[in-house]
């Protein structure tokens, strides 16, 4: 596996390579710009991410990552995050949140529980997640029966959008399948979310799943 570190510090990426030798390959970018051809060209497993990297332009800039390599785990280290900020950059789909001065120890933790699919985040926020999944519980009972009845409520291709939403698709990804736009799959998602009354695809995956789980 090919890990990409992304910074300018010198000592960031010391602690970063002492913690990983042994344990994967790596290749490292000092700027945005560098990060992206990387990203594009190399494809790596993870990849981690100082947020003081030159040109990163803070969540636009982590959202675009995204959709350049979805399939690669983002690891962000920063001098610390409060709860919102953090909680949204786990929602647009980063893996992992770390402090700047995350010591080489601990790395290969880090990448064990994200190679098993898990997320390293601070146990405060893991609250901010129960509440969110009581948010959905309820949400979810209250739209029992447009659940029930969602293949006649949604178009096919509406549902067609919902199943790969649901297997953490990007819309980027999700047009590049279909062969359709962005644009259009964005429309769709805005669709879908109306007629479900909810407001975002991790709600949205949420009731896929069941709905796979109970077919």
């Amino acid at each position: 596996m090919l890990i990409l570190l992304a910074s300018s510090n010198k000592d960031m990426l010391s602690r970063w390579e002492h913690g990983l030798f042994g344990l994967a390959s790596t290749t490292s970018s000092h700027s945005f710009q560098s990060l992206t051809e990387k990203l594009v060209k190399l494809r790596p497993g993870i990849l981690f991410l100082d947020y003081a990297l030159p040109g990163l332009k803070n969540q636009q800039s982590i959202d675009e990552l995204i959709h350049l390599a979805n399939d690669t785990k983002i690891v962000i280290f920063s001098p610390g995050f409060p709860d919102d900020i953090e909680w949204k950059l786990f929602k647009i789909g980063i893996k992992g949140c770390c402090l700047h001065d995350f010591q080489p120890i601990q790395i290969k933790r880090v990448i064990d529980v994200i190679s098993r699919g898990e997320l390293w985040i601070r146990r405060s926020l893991t609250n901010r997640i129960l509440s969110e999944l009581v948010k959905v519980t309820f949400e979810k009972n209250r739209i029992e029966q447009a659940v029930r009845d969602l293949l006649e409520n949604l178009t096919r291709r509406e549902y067609e959008i919902a199943m790969l939403v649901s297997r953490g698709d990007s819309n980027k990804k999700i047009a590049q399948q279909l062969a359709i736009t962005e644009r259009t799959v964005k429309a769709h998602l805005t669709e879908i979310f109306r007629k479900l009354h909810i407001s975002d695809r991790i709600k949205l995956a949420l009731i896929m799943k069941d709905i796979i789980k109970s077919s």
